[in-house]
């Protein structure tokens, strides 16, 4: 069990936690704009969903950076890597997440299409709800 984790501590021990924390952080994204649809599933979800939402459509419009970007960051530091030198999944979350030349018309666009599209799935949810009142 030491062995471990003794291999978790260092370098080693917080680059595997910065690709959890982008793991974590991409899935949250996912979720936040994609979660709807699985309200629409399971609509007990929508308790769940609406918080994650809002929070996604207010760090967009507010300019706010997710707490999870630093803590990825200082993991990042702290393992000694400059950037993502990580493997192929590493790089693509990145770009996923942070990409490149993001702008604040970009992100008020991209807070714009998380709340329309929750808004769409939300409404026919409503709707469906009513017709069977």
């Amino acid at each position: 069990m030491k062995a471990s984790f003794d291999s978790l501590a260092g370098a080693d021990g917080a680059a595997l936690l910065a690709d959890l924390v982008l793991g974590l952080h991409a899935a949250f994204v996912v979720f936040v704009v994609a979660g709807g649809l699985l309200v629409l599933r399971r609509p007990r979800l929508a308790w769940l969903h609406l918080p994650a939402a809002a929070w996604g459509v207010a760090i967009e419009f507010g300019g706010w950076i997710c707490p999870l970007t630093p803590l990825e960051n200082r993991l990042r530091a702290a393992a000694g890597e400059a950037g993502y030198a990580g493997d192929f999944l590493g790089h693509w979350l990145q770009l996923l997440l942070y990409p490149p030349g993001l702008t604040r018309g970009m992100q008020i666009a991209l807070g714009a299409g998380v709340l329309l599209v929750n808004a769409a799935v939300y409404g026919r949810l409503l709707n469906r709800w009513l017709r069977r009142r």
